[in-house]
């Protein structure tokens, strides 16, 4: 595999596409939190907490912790190298069956080892394994891929 093929997951996501591997997200949420530190915006934000227009600010610790996760959801690595989550049934599954991916996999339409994937991609998956089966992992990374 070279190295854009070797960021398609086993469950035929991408990881090349994944905010975590980007990491835009995390680096933006690490300096909005500096900023904000460097502002002293949780005492503005706990001033205003009881004024009628700023009783958001009543979730600001709650908003900065979100932030501080947002930092550390990072991933260096990638699924095929490690990265991703380290429960990952479906990577388990394709390394016990000696496969590349769930592409390769005739149950794929109907397994339920995918299904804790749609919550936050839908289909998505499923759609690229479509596209992985009939085309190719080199294909796959060259055309439009469903996140």
């Amino acid at each position: 595999m070279d190295k854009k093929t070797s960021l398609i997951t086993y469950c035929g996501l991408y990881c090349g596409d994944c905010h975590g591997f980007q990491q835009k997200i995390p680096d933006l949420a690490r300096d909005l939190r500096k900023e904000l530190r460097s502002a002293h915006y949780d005492k503005f934000a706990d001033a205003i907490a009881d004024d009628a227009f700023g009783k958001a600010f009543k979730g600001y610790d709650t908003c900065y912790e979100v932030l501080g996760a947002m930092v550390r959801f990072r991933c260096h690595k990638g699924c095929r190298a490690g990265g991703g989550p380290p429960f990952c049934k479906i990577r388990a599954c394709c390394q016990k069956r000696e496969i590349e991916g769930c592409w390769q996999c005739d149950d794929f339409e109907s397994c339920d080892k995918l299904q804790f994937l749609s919550a936050v991609h839908e289909d998505a998956a499923r759609k690229n394994l479509r596209i992985l089966k009939k085309k190719g992992p080199a294909q796959f990374v060259v055309g439009a891929r469903h996140w």
